[in-house]
């Protein structure tokens, strides 16, 4: 599954004209809506001819298939994008049409240094219309970025905190894509390395587990289990486990944003 990121002029300066003659974020993101939803009516209206030649022989795929496009496809003459009218149960079948506006949408605000923190009048008014969407919206400042990008981690911390900002504004796009898709992450950390693992929400120990390695999965025993927070509070396993903060997990445990885990497994 992935998303449809929008980066949405939300400034002002006379020095950076506008293609449309003025700042307005959300007419910005009502023209690429619509540029999306037209590209997504044309790729069904050239695939549905074969589908009707094959639903006439009777072809069980084909004949369901328009049953789930025609309907859509009204949506989208009407002005709707896919992802508000996709039926119930058919979100698979929608998701292997591979339509840009099925796709969930990330709003990113570029702001200037002085709203970075706080957003402006035109970040607020784009953080409307996402709720109205149910859609994601994350405030950066892509001229903080670029200096950002030239600092080291202590100097990045120090630079960014003198501003207000906890994260880069990169590492809240990313979150809000994490979080937007549903994703989450563990980590495994040894002497050697500390690695963060990709899952999806809901998933269980066994099946994060063969993220790593399929043995992992097969053989699956139990998993130590600490959350990340305990992890460095307690400074490290050690330390959490004295504290008694770590536990020891089963095959039905859904791993948890930010575990840290120590799969036993005997294949």
């Amino acid at each position: 599954m992935d998303a449809v990121i929008h980066v949405l002029r939300c400034f002002e300066d006379d020095d950076i004209t506008h293609v449309e003659g003025g700042v307005d974020p959300v007419r910005d993101a009502e023209i690429i809506e619509t540029e999306l939803m037209l590209a997504d009516l044309d790729s069904l209206e050239k695939r549905l001819p074969n589908l009707q030649k094959r639903a006439r022989n009777r072809d069980a795929e084909a004949m369901a298939q328009i049953e789930v496009m025609e309907p859509i496809m009204e949506a989208l003459r009407e002005g709707r994008p896919v992802r508000a009218v996709i039926p119930a149960g058919q979100e698979e079948t929608v998701r292997r049409l591979q339509l840009l506006t099925s796709k969930p949408v990330l709003y990113v605000c570029n702001v200037e240094e002085d709203a970075a923190a706080e957003g402006n009048a035109f970040s607020r008014k784009v953080q409307a219309m996402a709720e109205a969407q149910g859609a994601a919206v994350v405030i950066v400042s892509a001229a903080i970025e670029a200096e950002v990008s030239q600092l080291e981690d202590a100097e990045r911390r120090e630079f960014l905190e003198g501003l207000g900002l906890k994260d880069s504004g990169l590492d809240r796009v990313i979150a809000a894509g994490y979080g937007l898709l549903g994703l989450r992450t563990y980590f495994t950390v040894g002497p050697k390395e500390a690695r963060a693992w990709t899952i999806t929400a809901g998933t269980k120990a066994p099946q994060a587990a063969a993220v790593i390695h399929n043995d992992f999965e097969r053989g699956f025993i139990a998993c130590e289990t600490v959350a990340y927070e305990d992890y460095v509070r307690y400074d490290g396993e050690v330390g959490a486990k004295e504290a008694g903060r770590l536990r020891i997990e089963g095959r039905e445990y859904v791993v948890q944003d930010g575990d840290v885990l120590l799969f036993r497994f005997n294949v």
